[in-house]
């Protein structure tokens, strides 16, 4: 009977422990291109912002007649993510917000098509 508890221990030790799973990242899609822009959201003590929210007015089409907007919250890392943006760009303007703290981010045609941007809450 000892034996086989010294050796329900020794299996127990050498089995791998299980990783919690990781949430998933706050993610939203336009459906207009291949192009991206993922957010880190921080405070004034660059702390991660949960729930902020990044909003955009996208405008397409002939002229900019049609015009989509798109809101996503951070999630608890104060990551999110704007996925599906139109891959010839015209100027967007993302608006970071949580509470009375706004923050206001510019994606160009200068701008990657994959752009990560930083923003801290104040």
């Amino acid at each position: 009977m000892t034996i086989a508890m010294i050796a329900l221990a020794v299996a127990l030790a050498q089995q791998p422990a299980v990783d919690a799973p990781t949430p998933d990242l706050a993610v939203i899609s336009a459906r207009l291109g291949g192009c991206a822009a993922d957010f880190v959201v921080k405070d004034a003590a660059d702390r991660p912002v949960y729930a902020a929210t990044v909003h955009v007015r996208i405008r397409y089409g002939f002229l900019g007649v049609k015009r989509m907007d798109l809101e996503v919250g951070t999630d608890s890392a104060g990551l999110a993510r704007v996925e599906g943006l139109p891959d010839k760009v015209k100027p967007l303007t993302f608006e970071v917000q949580k509470a009375d703290a706004k923050a206001l981010v510019e994606q160009t045609h200068l701008s990657p098509c994959q752009a990560t941007y930083e923003v801290s809450l104040e």
